[in-house]
């Protein structure tokens, strides 16, 4: 194979990715700040009344900590326009606020003691910014659906929770459960998170639904889903048991919804293969539709995938595999997972989420159709890579990273998968991430560690070039003199991936470095090729 690249060799210079100026608001969103450290957020209780004819959402929120050391100032988020009324504690003194644009610090009055479990009550309200490209633009939709019916949802992934209720908007701590009391007016329902505890039909006409979530759950995963619902349901028999699977759709959708969703149990088969037991047995799993395409809101999964399979009838693969799935049904149920269970600390490692759920697309293939099925899906995903920018981004600012932590971050995983080449091992890994984190917020450091302890490779550099970098690695080989010689090329410092290679289709493995090595070879071959799997180009040089 002469002078070959397989793929996107204009990447040979790493682009330096984040010029943007951050601003103190996103240093006030995106750090553990000194009014944020001293508290440990335990429950929330939202108590709302949502008002479709103005679009408006009125109601107090209960936020119970446990001071981890004293400070008398606590900082809530709530973005413009709504704003915060008051805000009282436990002994019903109302609180002096200071306003710093979406950060509001709160003076308390009781002395907070180590140990002590306080609580302070949020009043709040107004019209939440309206959501124009949902879920990538964050806020509330307002919609109705074909029947004239008012339909409202929320997305506020990365734009953070606060932009339609009062929280703790950071990522790295989360409530150990949360009521939510959520007045409609007449013929509508709310579906949010958890269990449905309780129903109250009021004199108004109006009802509120009280949602009950058990387990941890991240901010943006909180949610409101309101329409004119229809209701199904069935039990799966998972690993823990018996599991409520739930389904909540518009009246004229039912039909195609009951023979939609049936790759949500076929989803929950081969995910807990993969990955271990559902991690919310408690509060039951959900897919709710709305109007905008999904979004991963833990246990009340929202779908808007137009009832056909691929990415609204996209197979995002071009292999044809792609196609055999609900995009959605799968990818953003897989996200309980990696986002919901296993959680990152700061939005600069959203990697951990983007890219382990962008490659379970392939474990549901490679369950119900085999290896080779998945393997040709993943690397036809590679079209989409940009290497723009790389995958982790800046820290303590509420950024992201580039857009290929989804393509290029399951190519990465596969790549990993094929130089570790034991299946079982891989699948121990997976299942070992989710059973040691589980229900966990989380660092990229500590997902590094585990899977280099556990496949016995040190993945730094590994981690560094995929991550961290933009340059993909190039194998350049030549044959002279009964040897082959090999190296890597544009890559980060200690690269040293071990790679499978086809010599005129005999297989073998090498452990290139930066600087040239060789191995002997019986006799002169036509051609070289490397393990598609591995997220690399190869070029055979004479630039030796």
């Amino acid at each position: 194979m002469k002078n070959i690249l397989l793929f996107l060799l204009f990447s040979f210079i790493s682009i330096s990715a984040f010029s943007q100026n951050y601003t103190h608001q996103d240093s006030l969103r995106g750090t553990i700040t000194p009014e944020r450290a001293w508290w440990d957020l335990k429950y929330y209780h939202l108590d709302i009344k949502v008002t479709p004819s103005d679009s408006s959402i009125n109601g107090s929120v209960t936020i119970a900590y446990e001071v981890l050391q004293p400070y008398q100032i606590i900082q809530i988020d709530l973005q413009a326009p709504l704003k915060i009324k008051k805000v009282i504690d436990d002994s019903g003194n109302e609180l002096v606020i200071e306003h710093d644009g979406n950060a509001h610090f709160v003076s308390l009055k009781e002395e907070q003691k180590k140990g002590d479990l306080n609580r302070v009550v949020v009043y709040y309200g107004g019209r939440p910014k309206i959501a124009v490209r949902p879920p990538w633009d964050g806020g509330i939709s307002w919609d109705k659906d074909e029947e004239g019916n008012d339909i409202i949802h929320t997305n506020c992934q990365g734009i953070g929770a606060s932009i339609w209720w009062p929280n703790k908007d950071h990522m790295y701590d989360e409530p150990d459960s949360v009521l939510m009391s959520v007045n409609v007016p007449k013929g509508l329902m709310d579906v949010s998170n958890g269990r449905l505890i309780k129903t109250d039909k009021l004199k108004d006409g109006t009802t509120t639904y009280h949602w009950f979530v058990s387990n941890p759950i991240n901010n943006y995963a909180v949610s409101l889903n309101i329409a004119n619902y229809k209701h199904f349901s069935e039990v799966y028999a998972g690993e823990k048991g018996n599991l409520d699977m739930d389904y909540y759709v518009l009246p004229y959708n039912l039909k195609k919804a009951k023979k939609q969703f049936k790759d949500a149990a076929r989803m929950m088969e081969a995910f807990e293969y993969w990955y271990g037991p559902y991690p919310f047995y408690e509060d039951g799993y959900k897919l709710v539709e709305v109007p905008s395409t999904g979004m991963e809101h833990q246990s009340a999964v929202t779908y808007g995938n137009r009832y056909t399979n691929g990415y609204r009838g996209r197979d995002a693969s071009g292999t044809g595999y792609g196609m055999k799935f609900d995009f959605i049904i799968i990818h953003e149920s897989g996200h309980e997972w990696f986002a919901n269970s296993i959680t990152y600390k700061d939005m600069a490692d959203m990697w951990i989420h983007e890219s382990f759920t962008n490659y379970s697309e392939s474990l549901f293939i490679e369950y119900f159709y085999g290896k080779e099925a998945a393997q040709a899906y993943v690397r036809g995903t590679r079209r989409d890579i940009a290497n723009n920018k790389p995958i982790i981004a800046d820290y303590g600012v509420n950024a992201k990273g580039s857009g290929d932590m989804y393509p290029k971050g399951g190519n990465m995983l596969n790549t990993l998968r094929t130089v570790i080449n034991d299946d079982e091992i891989w699948r121990a890994i997976l299942r070992g991430l989710n059973e040691t984190f589980y229900h966990q917020t989380v660092e990229t450091s500590q997902i590094e560690s585990y899977i280099s302890q556990k496949s016995g490779i040190d993945l730094k550099p590994f981690f560094d070039q995929y991550l961290r970098d933009t340059k993909i690695p190039i194998l350049e080989y030549y044959q002279k003199e009964g040897k082959l010689f090999f190296r890597w090329s544009n890559t980060v410092k200690d690269f040293g991936l071990a790679a499978r290679v086809l010599l005129d289709n005999q297989e073998i493995w090498i452990q290139p470095k930066e600087e040239w090595d060789s191995i002997s070879i019986s006799s002169p071959f036509q051609n070289l090729e490397m393990d598609p799997n591995i997220y690399a180009g190869i070029l055979e040089t004479t630039n030796y």
